[in-house]
């Protein structure tokens, strides 16, 4: 009699109980969208290297970011401001290309998104990225972590799996805050499945209409004395034309 009823249970739960399972694409695709805003921006982003809680060195970027005309992944053209020796270099992020431009030698060369740009940070780390396009998700489960603040949070963790060929890293895990999806915590590896370093996501703030990270702590893989702080403010929508995001087009760009 108890294994009819448990049968008869399972079979008026079910659907309830598979409607309520979380979802790691829909968790993934939630994250992303705090991370990005969901219209063309621009955003100022400040480097700073620490080794061993001193700074060493230091970097300003203003990105400007908007998602393709088709698969829903942003383009991305970062422009050099400080310090002054590099100041009007430019970056850009279109599809599989990456690309860097020297005014000086008024000549662009091909980037790799793995390649190192300041500290910890890589040039694929100050591209806007939805993760949810490049990426495989599987929910590993829900387990306490300590966030970037000192809280604990109850997460999601997510296991990512690169299917996208320009993809930055491999294979990535990921924390979501269990209860609204924000990014808390990523660890990012290579393919030979060798931590390059740890994430932190912190001081959420509103900018363009919903609370996004305004902080980034990345320590190295193996040296947790080098950490680089990424720091995004001045958030602003803005119209980015499609010649922006065009490698042709590098030479003649000019900020307004």
């Amino acid at each position: 009699m108890r294994s009819l009823f448990l049968f008869l249970l399972s079979f008026l739960l079910g659907p309830a109980l598979a409607w309520s399972a979380p979802n790691a694409h829909e968790i993934l695709t939630a994250s992303d969208a705090i991370r990005n805003p969901g219209r063309p921006f621009s955003v100022t982003v400040t480097l700073t290297e620490f080794q061993a809680g001193k700074q060493v060195d230091t970097s300003t970027l203003v990105s400007y970011s908007r998602t393709e005309r088709q698969g829903d992944q942003f383009a991305s053209l970062i422009r050099f401001v400080l310090p002054a020796r590099d100041a009007g270099k430019l970056m850009l992020k279109n599809g599989n290309d990456m690309w860097f431009y020297d005014p000086t030698s008024k000549a662009s060369v091909r980037l790799s998104p793995q390649q190192r740009l300041l500290g910890q940070a890589s040039n694929g780390d100050v591209a806007t990225v939805n993760l949810a396009k490049d990426y495989q998700a599987t929910l590993v489960g829900d387990e306490e972590i300590m966030d970037g603040e000192r809280h604990t949070r109850m997460a999601h963790k997510l296991a990512l799996t690169a299917v996208a060929p320009d993809a930055t890293y491999a294979s990535i895990e990921m924390w979501v805050d269990a209860e609204n999806n924000r990014p808390l915590k990523a660890r990012f590896f290579a393919e030979s499945s060798r931590l390059l370093k740890t994430a932190y996501y912190r001081h959420f703030q509103l900018q363009l209409g919903a609370e996004r990270p305004t902080e980034t702590v990345i320590i190295d893989g193996l040296n947790p004395q080098s950490v680089t702080l990424m720091r995004f403010s001045d958030y602003k929508a803005r119209a980015i034309p499609d010649s922006w995001m065009q490698r042709d087009f590098l030479p003649r760009f000019q900020p307004n």
